[in-house]
């Protein structure tokens, strides 16, 4: 039964392997998961200080001018993910100091943070499809003339799906869906219309 189990285990990793050499085992693995989770450290603090100062750049660009991401790296107790934790923390104002995005962030600002990493990190993101809604919240005129040209940028390399309000967004899409909700026989029904080029400019 489990005894035979056993034996049998024993047997193909090697009965001829004492305690020293399972520890010096042990220990080779341990120094090469160390080597390999310190050249990953050092690779994420290049890429972090990267993506920190590109994405607070495009943030500048979408109304969030004294805006600031950061990408944190605290060190954890050695896992299969490496040696540290990556959070992503913002500050909306200057002077105040960086605090994880989903506590600071309303869902506008949430949303165009959104719309900055995925600018900078299109060449290499390999998500297929992505949706943004409230990008327009609390900005307009210029500011969402630019989101519309952000979301064009996207729009070449992946399926972008936008709910907006503003003309100066809807403008920069390939197409344009109306959708209503409509009151028929005591239900709520949501409709959605492909508009041709007359409709899309009267909506």
């Amino acid at each position: 039964g489990v005894l035979a189990q056993k034996r049998g285990r024993l047997q193909q990793l090697g009965t001829e392997q004492t305690d020293a050499d399972w520890e010096a085992r042990e220990q080779e693995a341990e120094k090469a998961y160390r080597d390999l989770a310190s050249q990953l450290t050092t690779g994420r603090i290049q890429a972090a200080q990267a993506l920190s100062e590109r994405v607070s750049g495009e943030m500048r660009s979408l109304a969030m001018d004294r805006g600031r991401f950061e990408v944190s790296l605290q060190p954890v107790a050695p896992a299969a993910t490496g040696s540290e934790q990556i959070e992503f923390l913002v500050s909306a104002n200057t002077g105040m100091v960086p605090r994880p995005l989903g506590k600071v962030a309303s869902g506008g600002e949430l949303s165009r943070i959104s719309l900055a990493l995925q600018v900078v990190v299109s060449q290499v993101a390999s998500v297929p499809v992505l949706v943004f809604d409230e990008v327009d919240v609390g900005i307009g005129g210029a500011v969402a003339e630019v989101v519309g040209q952000l979301l064009r940028r996207l729009g070449k390399h992946y399926q972008v799906l936008c709910v907006t309000h503003l003309p100066q967004v809807a403008a920069y899409g390939n197409n344009h869906w109306r959708v209503e909700k409509l009151a028929l026989e005591g239900q709520t029904l949501s409709r959605i219309e492909k508009l041709d080029q007359a409709d899309r400019i009267d909506e």
